[in-house]
């Protein structure tokens, strides 16, 4: 049986109106995922985008060394926004961003079990623990990126610690970074170029442009031509390279780049808490709120 909760869930996700939502759910037997498929199909609903469901609180963070050369973020969470604005909270954040720059750990359990370089009597997950019992929050480290450059690496953080961009270019200034930099926090590339697409991913969007073409009426061979001239957009979409410049929509960002003389050889973009479902609160607590506000 479908229920009034992932209904909401769906239409929150997708924008598409309730019984529509309803009528999905029910096809696909309570299956998300596969749900926005179809009424992606059905030209319903836009891509579902997982970075959307935000909800975990914490802080993203970012530290790049002096000579320009190593840079990282991080994404530490908390149980509360309260907790976010807290200063030792932040500055453990700091610590850990830091240590990731200049030990390189290769992952966040490697990370946990090397000495705190603020503290190194103890491992950064003793000093983690030690913020946990002093501030009276659960915390965890969820994950980090590590660039290195013989030429650049830059960061930038947006929204108070939401949004943490790095990007590392083998040619190419400061100025033109920062640019890319901004670039990345608007519109959330996912790859570089479509080179970096995987098949699968590709494979199945084409297969849901086609399904959209054939419920507009469109005979099979007239589909298959719709579907190659809409892949563009959605590569345009998900390749930095591919997207519009956001400082001049003319232009695209390979163009600015290649008349710039530069080389983009990575970035990552982190947005707190993105992924992470928020725990559903108790109904009879909701109610209470409605009733008071």
């Amino acid at each position: 049986m479908i229920t009034a909760s992932q209904v909401k869930d769906l239409r929150e996700k997708t924008g598409a109106g309730m019984m529509d939502c309803k009528k999905v759910l029910t096809e696909t037997d309570g299956d998300m995922e596969k749900a926005i498929e179809l009424l992606r199909e059905r030209g319903i609903a836009k891509a579902a985008k997982k970075s959307d469901r935000i909800a975990a609180e914490g802080l993203v963070d970012s530290y790049v060394t002096e000579d320009g050369k190593v840079g990282a973020i991080v994404e530490v969470n908390a149980e509360t926004d309260f907790v976010a604005k807290n200063d030792e909270f932040k500055s453990f954040v700091q610590s850990v961003v830091k240590q990731v720059a200049l030990n390189n750990p290769a992952t966040v359990e490697e990370l946990l079990e090397q000495k705190s370089i603020v503290e190194p009597d103890k491992t950064v997950k003793e000093v983690l623990t030690n913020k946990i019992a002093t501030i009276g929050e659960n915390m965890s480290i969820r994950r980090f990126a590590r660039l290195e450059s013989d030429n650049l690496v830059e960061s930038y953080i947006h929204g108070e610690g939401k949004i943490a961009v790095l990007i590392s270019l083998a040619k190419g200034d400061k100025a033109l970074a920062k640019d890319l930099c901004m670039q990345i926090a608007a519109a959330r590339p996912e790859y570089l170029d479509r080179n970096a697409v995987p098949e699968d991913r590709v494979a199945k969007e084409m297969e849901i442009l086609k399904a959209q073409a054939m419920n507009e009426g469109k005979p099979a061979a007239i589909a298959e031509k719709m579907v190659q001239g809409r892949i563009g957009k959605f590569y345009g979409e998900i390749c930095l390279l591919e997207q519009e410049f956001v400082k001049d929509p003319d232009m695209k960002v390979q163009k600015l780049v290649e008349s710039k003389g530069a080389e983009i050889t990575a970035f990552a973009r982190f947005e707190k808490g993105e992924g992470i479902e928020k725990k559903e609160e108790n109904f009879a607590e909701e109610v209470a709120k409605q009733i008071k506000g």
